[in-house]
């Protein structure tokens, strides 16, 4: 995996800044008692560095989820929704109620972010074989 293309190397580099951000948030919290902030700590390194670092890994073994608009959307779904939904919940668990449709809204747009992505996964990994192999499956179908 040494080719990396350009969706992949972003999403590379925005899940090591969720990460710092994240071990950042624990070292805070752990120095200050104040563990408040457990929720977003957890979703900042699920949501930003294990899940986009995933998504970076996909798109360099497949290429092909890389290419085009629904990636494009994806990587912006999922790149919004995230730092909104995290800075809204922190809002929330510091005691501003208001926060709470935000949550919500910003939880949709990641939701719709992870819905690309499964579609990706399940449209463009091995759903296209070259026109040869087909032909020869369809043979050796036949053959059978």
């Amino acid at each position: 995996m040494t080719s990396h293309n350009a969706l992949s190397r972003a999403w590379f580099r925005v899940a090591v800044i969720y990460f710092v951000v994240a071990v950042a948030l624990g070292i805070v919290m752990g120095a200050s008692g104040d563990h408040t902030l457990t929720a977003v700590h957890a979703h900042l390194n699920l949501l930003g560095w294990v899940s986009m670092t995933l998504f970076a890994l996909i798109g360099t073994a497949h290429p092909a989820m890389t290419e085009g608009r629904v990636a494009t959307a994806q990587f912006w779904l999922h790149n919004i929704g995230v730092p909104v939904m995290l800075a809204a919940l922190a809002l929330r668990l510091k005691g501003f109620a208001a926060a709470e449709p935000l949550i919500g809204l910003a939880s949709v747009v990641v939701g719709l972010g992870v819905v690309l992505f499964a579609w990706l996964v399940l449209t463009r990994i091995g759903a296209h074989p070259a026109t040869s192999e087909r032909r020869d499956d369809r043979t050796r179908l036949h053959m059978s």
